[in-house]
């Protein structure tokens, strides 16, 4: 029985590299000197001594560990203000925190949703959607990405014997493009449907407090169930649910991921907070991530450089072919520079690309280095 389970693995090995799609760790070590255009630290807060410092004493103050899971004794007060902080900041009268957006996403689709309920995907939504509608049993569509008329064919079509949701990304992680929430809010109200928003990649970014391209904009009237992130532009580790507390409540009952999960540690939560006060205290760090974009896409269309229609700090480059961004991706880190290469399943076939993601902390001087790379690729004809 070993030997077949060691062939199946070794098979499926086999195939994976084969289509050239094998995933590789890099492991990196304090003082690499490469340029990071491949994480999602938006508002370049992750290496901030503050958040440092902050979970420094929340360690000091709470122990290195939460213990045990929130329901029976991890939760803590430094969990309830941030709790607190994040209902605030989103306008919501109640947040919940998860230990990863994952969990969060899936233990919400898993708390609310059974065979009886119709779930309805945009086709470019996260992984962890997908996988909670699965994991809950429940019956799944998923409308062309950003098509509200093919979202509402299949409202139209959906039995009206029982609720359904409307889940959709807010910025789409891949793509950097955004969902249009008042017409999601508009058309999943007039068929009685939820609407729920993983707003992962606009929390800290969009908004004009930061609070996203859900947030107080669109209220939990329009968008009851709200997802966001706190380990991209906040720097830290985490994520929460927002709503009210109908919802929330029925999260702490039967939210698997979050009963039986040790809550977060105290000194993550800590740092968290610590980043909700430099959001507040410092707008200035949202303008010059914007101008960043602003100059990044300016000066690569100038270049011929094939850009998709994103505004948000993901700025995709696809090159279809899964060896060709391989290669671009292996040319800029002999440069110096750290990017993202995306291939199926993560996005579709022939839709192979470079994921570069814009950032506060990097100045003039990393962005002519990204675009002097990235137009040597393309002066050089790297295929």
């Amino acid at each position: 029985m070993a030997e077949t389970w060691t062939r199946r693995l070794n098979e499926r090995a086999a195939a994976r590299r084969a289509e050239g799609l094998w995933r590789r760790r890099t492991t990196l070590a304090p003082g690499d000197t490469r340029r990071d255009f491949a994480g999602n630290d938006y508002l370049g807060l992750a290496g901030d001594p503050r958040l440092a410092e902050a979970q420094a004493e929340g360690a000091r103050r709470f122990g290195a560990g939460a213990r045990a899971s929130h329901l029976v004794a991890g939760h803590l007060d430094v969990h309830e203000r941030l709790e607190q902080r994040l209902a605030t900041l989103t306008g919501r009268p109640r947040a919940l925190l998860f230990s990863t957006g994952y969990m969060a996403n899936l233990g919400t689709l898993q708390a609310l949703c059974d065979r009886h309920i119709p779930v309805f995907q945009d086709r470019l939504n996260h992984a962890s959607l997908i996988d909670g509608a699965q994991l809950a049993g429940a019956p799944s569509r998923r409308f062309h990405h950003r098509d509200l008329a093919d979202l509402e064919r299949l409202l139209v079509r959906a039995p009206n014997d029982a609720p359904a949701l409307v889940v959709s990304d807010g910025v789409f992680s891949m793509d950097g493009d955004m969902a249009d929430i008042a017409e999601l809010a508009a058309t999943t109200r007039r068929h009685g449907a939820w609407l729920m928003v993983d707003d992962a990649h606009g929390l800290g970014v969009l908004g004009e407090h930061g609070d996203g391209c859900v947030g107080r904009a669109h209220g939990v009237d329009d968008v009851p169930i709200l997802v966001g992130t706190l380990g991209k532009a906040l720097g830290s580790a985490g994520a929460f649910v927002a709503g009210d507390a109908a919802l929330i409540e029925h999260l702490i009952q039967f939210a698997r991921p979050y009963i039986y999960t040790t809550a977060q540690p105290p000194g993550v939560a800590a740092a968290t907070l610590a980043a909700l006060n430099i959001l507040g205290d410092e707008p200035e760090r949202r303008t010059q991530l914007f101008e960043r974009i602003d100059r990044f896409r300016r000066e690569a269309a100038t270049l011929g450089l094939p850009l998709t229609d994103s505004h948000t700090p993901i700025q995709p480059i696809v090159l279809g072919d899964n060896a060709r961004v391989m290669r671009w991706a292996e040319h800029l880190g002999r440069a110096g520079l750290r990017v993202g290469a995306i291939r199926a399943p993560t996005v579709p076939r022939g839709q192979a690309r470079l994921r570069i993601t814009l950032s506060t902390a990097h100045d003039d001087d990393a962005i002519d280095a990204l675009l002097e790379a990235l137009d040597a690729c393309r002066r050089e004809g790297i295929s």
